[in-house]
């Protein structure tokens, strides 16, 4: 299979590194921000929203600034209306700006939602109101791409009611490539589920649901936002279709009508009005046949194209009997707001290595891993993303390697397939419940987590640090070589809540897209394919670098 195969091409090892350049190309270096010219710009309101009011707030109303940070993870929240106002608020708190660094000259946007190396290859995208829209968020706006007729747009609501829309996500390779090379592919990938997740994130902010639509192909999102429009990209870098979701605030509405009325969309948008011209994102490029291939091979084709879906298409309905929400995470004596964390997320550039993590504060970030509750409701399939936990500094528990199912029902397959030395010992909550997470081998693993992290400090100076192993060969075997990228999806969510997770603690984490593969997999007696290392966390207490100036977005 050609991701199989590109994966293991892409692999880092001791003694050499997957295909770069080796050095970064200043010249060729791309501009941070995708513009549609002469395609007409909305500014979108810069105040949050407020539930029931079609009009912005006064200033100084309560807003969604109140929201307590344990409501992202809750099923019943009060939802606001879905209109310009809301809609602004929720790119604002998904894939918009949150500040500018500056260090001597040199000046650079930071955003909501990370991205490997600050270079942001994901764009987001609005179907709403007769109107196809890309995001750009410099300028907090819409850039209408294509305007349809609204009685054909009214076809394609839910209920006959205006409180829904779609969202879309693409991303630029070459933004990635400019920097990594053929690795790039995968750390795209990577931040679209970090995308996913902060869209979720930001929906539950305004009590809306949000869910992934798997009926619609990559070539049909292409065609819905005029990525096929060759004319529109003559000079200009082009975007790979990633995933289209709905959104929406009746906590009970399902994706079938969106299903329905996706022919009659796809006919709108293609008589519609279209109009902007992609920029050019660097003067030069460096091409990559092997990410080619891999982009290509990886496109879904549909659920007609593969292997036939055995579930009843999903509803936004959340399973109440199932959540496991636990309490919110204390923050120093105060609780913790929704909004604020998610404006403040930063990757942490370095860690102090005295910081201390309280033992049921890790166990409750665990625990917001299960599938039941935001964000994995998101996603259609089950869990294929598992951890092990290289913990250094987690009070009360034994320094060590551990692991950690989100799957219960995988503990034999996975003993079985991990060393024969293993002690699988089981560590249980201050009330006595299991957790799910099972100490390997008691041990300092700070200079372990450090080696194979590609030799950073900032993977043993944390409360911990973490490699995400997912089941790799089968769902490939199974669906086809499209799975790559949602296997690499899974692992984005997981990393964007443990993000929040760690703002809300009072700490930071960070991505480690730069990992010695196999050496990973030789560590814990893993062998063939069927489980791979697809990216790895670190947690603890950041330390600021003092030389970096920095510029909050102030609303």
């Amino acid at each position: 299979m050609i991701a199989a195969r590109y994966h293991e091409a892409t692999k880092h090892h001791f003694n050499r590194f997957a295909r770069s350049l080796g050095y970064l190309d200043w010249a060729t270096q791309p501009n941070p921000f995708r513009r549609y010219e002469d395609a007409p710009l909305h500014h979108l309101p810069r105040v949050a929203a407020r539930p029931g009011r079609s009009s912005p707030v006064a200033e100084g109303a309560i807003d969604t600034a109140d929201v307590p940070y344990s409501r992202l993870y809750e099923p019943q929240v009060v939802a606001h209306s879905v209109n310009e106002q809301s809609i602004g608020e929720f790119l604002r708190c998904s894939m918009g700006l949150s500040a500018w660094k500056q260090y001597g000259q040199s000046r650079w946007s930071l955003r909501v939602n990370p991205s490997s190396g600050n270079l942001h290859p994901t764009e987001a995208w609005i179907v709403h109101d007769g109107r196809v829209c890309h995001y750009a968020p410099r300028e907090h706006g819409l850039e209408e791409r294509c305007r349809f007729e609204s009685p054909v747009a009214r076809t394609v609501k839910v209920r006959a009611t205006d409180d829904y829309f779609l969202v879309a996500l693409t991303s630029i390779i070459w933004r990635e490539a400019w920097k990594y090379g053929e690795r790039a592919f995968r750390y795209c990938q990577h931040d679209v589920g970090h995308a996913i997740g902060s869209l979720r994130f930001a929906a539950a902010l305004l009590g809306w649901r949000l869910c992934l639509l798997p009926e619609w192909s990559d070539a049909q999102i292409a065609a819905l936002l005029g990525l096929d429009r060759d004319d529109d990209y003559e000079d200009a870098e082009r975007e790979e279709p990633e995933c289209v979701a709905v959104v929406g605030r009746d906590p009970g509405f399902g994706i079938r009508d969106p299903m329905v009325s996706r022919d009659a969309l796809l006919a709108a948008v293609r008589s519609g009005s279209w109009s902007g011209r992609a920029n050019r994102l660097s003067v030069d490029h460096v091409e990559w046949p092997a990410i080619d291939e891999v982009a290509t091979a990886t496109r879904y084709p549909g659920p007609g194209a593969s292997e036939p879906r055995t579930s009843e298409p999903r509803t936004l309905e959340p399973r109440i009997s199932e959540l496991r929400t636990g309490s919110p995470i204390p923050d120093r004596g105060s609780v913790p707001r929704a909004r604020q964390i998610i404006l403040q997320r930063r990757s942490a550039l370095s860690f102090d290595p005295r910081g201390v993590l309280e033992r049921e504060t890790f166990l409750r970030m665990l625990d917001r891993l299960h599938p039941s509750a935001p964000p994995w409701d998101a996603i259609d399939w089950p869990p294929h993303v598992h951890l092990v936990l290289f913990i250094h500094r987690v009070r009360d528990l034994v320094p060590g390697i551990y692991a950690y199912l989100r799957e219960p029902a995988l503990l034999d397959e996975w003993r079985a397939a991990m060393r024969a030395e293993f002690m699988w010992e089981a560590v249980t909550a201050s009330s006595g419940e299991s957790t799910s997470l099972f100490l390997l081998v008691p041990i300092d693993a700070r200079r372990i987590a450090n080696r194979v992290s590609c030799d950073q400090d900032i993977a043993e100076d944390g409360f911990f640090g973490l490699a995400m192993i997912a089941r790799f060969a089968q769902p490939l075997r199974q669906h086809g070589d499209w799975f790559y990228r949602r296997l690499f999806w899974e692992c984005g969510l997981l990393g964007q809540l443990f993000y929040l997770e760690a703002e809300a603690a009072g700490a930071r984490s960070t991505g480690i897209g730069c990992y010695y593969d196999d050496p990973v997999h030789e560590l814990l007696g893993l062998s063939g394919n069927e489980w791979q290392s697809l990216y790895h966390f670190s947690m603890g207490l950041p330390v600021e670098d003092t030389r970096l100036t920095t510029e909050a977005i102030g609303w």
